[in-house]
């Protein structure tokens, strides 16, 4: 089993959930001082939100599936062999 390198240009569920947490703190924030504009919850109060928005969205990230991920290329790095051929398929048979 390969370790887990994050890779933006891979979309595997774990990828795409960790690039979520910017635009997660972000609408968190818009609505927190909404409500606090709109005198129906102090910022004060609302606070504990966002870190709860926080804590959910690293418990995603981290808890997400594997399936499908292309680790990024890391210099100096082994570069693992490509799998072996399968004698069955057409392709290789020419």
């Amino acid at each position: 089993m390969s370790p887990y390198i994050p890779n933006r240009s891979c979309h595997c569920p774990r990828c795409r959930a960790r690039g979520l947490m910017g635009p997660a703190i972000l609408i968190t924030l818009g609505v927190l001082f909404l409500l606090d504009q709109l005198l129906v919850v102090r910022w004060g109060e609302s606070f504990p939100v966002f870190l709860i928005v926080i804590g959910v969205m690293l418990y995603l990230g981290r808890s997400a599936s594997t399936e499908g991920h292309v680790n990024a290329v890391v210099p100096g790095a082994p570069v693992p062999p490509p799998p072996p051929a399968d004698p069955t398929h057409p392709e290789v048979n020419r």
